[in-house]
């Protein structure tokens, strides 16, 4: 089915037609459309045009008002002030609209016009290390942009630039030549948990060697060399140590309820065989030069503390490379063999300035363009109650997997105690929707707010019933479906011949948002801005189910139009909440 228009639009392109009937001489004048609280919509344009023209606004506004006249979607035109246009739809148009949209399994939301490729690098946790607290949020913001961005029609590249090379690795390797049997599991097939395990043991005791035994750093750094030589017996070893992280990382992924695929990741590795050329390209281009035996890209407006210019190291003196080989590369994979017309990055913004650094080089590089663009979707600190950031009492990082396991507890707990007679939820339910209402609470904290700020760890206040949180949301899509269920099977037929009351109207006015939502949030990359709209909506709803009875309403065409604003709310509430990565119980 086609995309339904918005009623904004619809609105848009009435007064459009009115201004070029009226004031040919405008030309396509934009008649500057805003929601208002005075009315549906407010229209400004005419302050401009009045002063391109000469003219009087109010006459102006008067002329348009009339050439509009009676129709079935503009109800009243008022003028106010020095020309504005106070519009109120129609309950007509209202109901007609959200009966189309209920019409449609997309909701009649509509696909972006020039859609493209996007390769969204996000979730990017470290070999042979513990996922924090700190690799949240890359994962959720980037999952919920993966989901919008397809959504609207996006071709969408997952990619995971997972930490799996450097100097490290040769460490971890000639202690597992030295001690073989660290990485062998007894039985057959084994948890994440225990990979994690068997990985932080030996990070450890090689690390304590390391720092203790000269001779065994000194093998160390040549089994660096080894490993970046292609070194077969070094290369397998270090292939263990990822199949080992993997089985870990998709233990985690798994529990926040995200898919992650083996063929995205591609980490630190993957362009190995790519940085020597991209050296060469920027040498031979003139956009790196040679400073102190290193190889450099420098900026006129990047300046260090001492005010002398901080380049961007492409490859150190020693012959090492630097990060940003590795991100150079990839940007010319993706650009260049991906396809991609827009690469997001959902890294740390303390990390700013170093892509920053990096767009700007793979610009001056001719990688990036007008066409092709990178952008940095960056994300501030989790912090703990205090405000600071967030460490267990002991002063250590918080490991992401004991975050999530007292997120779901806290989550039953609450359900367990909401379960009542009338819900009756099997003790198989009460688990089940502990742990989606306890990932949902942690994934909807983080998207609530924007992604640039920090954000406080409350899971007090992530599980409440009451406020911003996605409880909230999830409780009003399963009080719909309890009345969606008490009707039966029969599909609810549109009555756009009724009267709307004032929370009929608003929370029908607030539905035929999401597709202008989401057109703002996939242009915008601003998850957030999803979050505001289905808490609204959801708070929207529970004003209509205290003002409005549904299926005692006052005749059977009055039950049936609320039950369509119930169905379709849910609906958008469940799609809205998916496209977050958050899921919707039927029963709470």
């Amino acid at each position: 089915m086609a995309s339904v228009p918005s009623l904004a639009s619809t609105v848009q392109q009435r007064l459009a037609d009115a201004f070029s009937a009226t004031l040919p001489e405008a030309g396509s004048a934009d008649p500057l459309l805003r929601r208002s609280d005075r009315a549906d919509f407010q229209a400004n344009g005419i302050l401009a045009l009045a002063k391109k023209l000469k003219g009087n606004p109010r006459e102006l506004a008067a002329k348009v008002v009339e050439a509009i006249g009676p129709n079935d979607v503009l109800k009243e035109i008022e003028v106010s002030g020095p020309g504005f246009l106070n519009i109120t739809l129609t309950d007509e148009a209202i109901v007609k609209t959200l009966a189309a949209r209920a019409a449609d399994d997309r909701l009649g939301v509509p696909f972006a016009e020039n859609p493209g490729t996007t390769v969204i690098d996000y979730a990017q946790p470290n070999v042979a290390k513990e996922m924090h607290v700190g690799h949240l949020r890359s994962a959720v913001i980037g999952a919920a942009m993966v989901e919008i961005l397809e959504f609207t029609g996006e071709q969408v590249v997952r990619r995971h630039h997972i930490g799996d090379w450097g100097t490290q690795y040769g460490m971890l390797i000639q202690y597992l030549i030295e001690h073989p049997h660290e990485l062998d599991h007894e039985g057959g097939e084994v948890s994440g948990e225990e990979a994690m395990s068997s990985l932080d043991r030996i990070y450890k005791a090689s690390r304590a060697v390391f720092d203790s035994d000269e001779e065994f750093k000194a093998r160390a750094r040549d089994r660096v060399v080894a490993l970046q030589s292609g070194d077969p017996e070094t290369r397998a070893l270090w292939q263990r140590f990822v199949d080992e992280s993997k089985i870990y990382f998709y233990s985690v992924f798994n529990k926040l309820d995200m898919e992650i695929r083996d063929p995205d990741i591609v980490g630190e590795s993957g362009y190995n065989d790519m940085l020597e050329e991209t050296c060469r390209l920027l040498e031979e281009s003139g956009v790196a030069v040679r400073s102190e035996g290193a190889l450099c890209v420098f900026f006129d407006d990047v300046k260090g503390p001492d005010g002398n210019p901080t380049p961007l190291i492409v490859k150190k003196s020693n012959g090492g490379y630097g990060y940003a080989a590795t991100d150079l590369s990839a940007i010319r994979d993706r650009v260049q063999n991906l396809k991609a017309n827009t690469l997001i990055y959902v890294v740390d913004a303390r990390q700013s300035l170093h892509f920053k650094m990096v767009f700007e080089t793979a610009r001056r590089a001719g990688w990036l363009n007008d066409e092709v663009k990178a952008v940095q979707l960056a994300f501030g600190t989790v912090l703990g109650k205090d405000g600071k950031p967030f460490k267990t009492r002991a002063g250590e990082t918080v490991r992401l997997v004991d975050l999530l396991d007292e997120a779901i507890e806290r989550a039953t707990a609450v359900v367990r105690e909401k379960n009542n007679e009338k819900v009756a939820l099997s003790e198989q339910e009460i688990v089940e929707n502990g742990v989606q209402i306890g990932i949902g609470a942690v994934k909807y904290a983080d998207l609530s707010t924007s992604a640039a700020r920090d954000y406080k760890f409350d899971l007090d206040q992530m599980v409440s019933l009451n406020g911003d949180t996605s409880v909230y949301l999830q409780y009003a899509y399963a009080r719909i479906q309890s009345i969606l269920r008490l009707r039966g099977e029969a599909q609810p037929v549109a009555h756009p011949e009724l009267e709307l009351t004032s929370a009929e109207r608003a929370l029908g006015l607030h539905v035929d948002r999401f597709g202008e939502t989401l057109t703002d949030v996939a242009s915008t990359y601003e998850p957030h801005k999803l979050a505001a709209y289905l808490y609204q909506l959801a708070s929207l709803f529970t004003t209509f189910y205290a003002e409005c009875p549904v299926l005692k309403a006052d005749t059977p065409a009055q039950v049936e139009n609320r039950l369509l604003l119930c169905d379709i709310t849910a609906r958008t509430l469940h799609q809205g909440m998916a496209l977050l990565g958050i899921r919707t119980p039927d029963r709470l």
